[in-house]
């Protein structure tokens, strides 16, 4: 009975373990702007580029429009697209190293990460 129960014990921390290293890549799609005043192209690079930077990100601003930001911890990186204008943006993924991507599937720190930085950049936005 005992060997019964601990290797009952044994499949239920396996699949924990399992589930928790990995889920569906979060990606946030046109997250409305939403501000106290008419919001500039300007506006929303400056809110964006301190939400990152207030968190780690690294914010690289590529052309008007889009800023690419990259995270590094410890031996992990992940790098996503932020698409803007004026009403909305979005975070896409677009590269990682170290955090299990397999086309679908990353770390779930990842998401973590993704959600800190969408509400930084809400409260930047909302702080205009």
């Amino acid at each position: 009975m005992k060997f019964r129960s601990a290797f009952i014990a044994a499949g239920i921390a396996v699949a924990l373990l399992g589930g928790c290293r990995s889920a569906a890549v979060y990606n946030v799609d046109a997250a409305p702007v939403t501000a106290n005043k008419a919001v500039t192209m300007a506006d929303m690079q400056k809110a964006i580029i301190r939400a990152g930077a207030g968190l780690g990100w690294q914010m690289n601003v590529v052309q008007p429009g889009l800023i690419v930001g990259t995270l590094r911890l410890r031996s992990h990186m992940a790098a996503v697209d932020i698409k803007y204008d004026t009403k909305a943006y979005s975070i896409s993924y677009k590269d990682s190293s170290n955090l299990d991507y397999d086309g679908t599937n990353i770390h779930k720190n990842y998401n973590g990460w993704i959600q800190n930085l969408d509400n930084a950049i809400r409260v930047q936005v909302a702080n205009l």
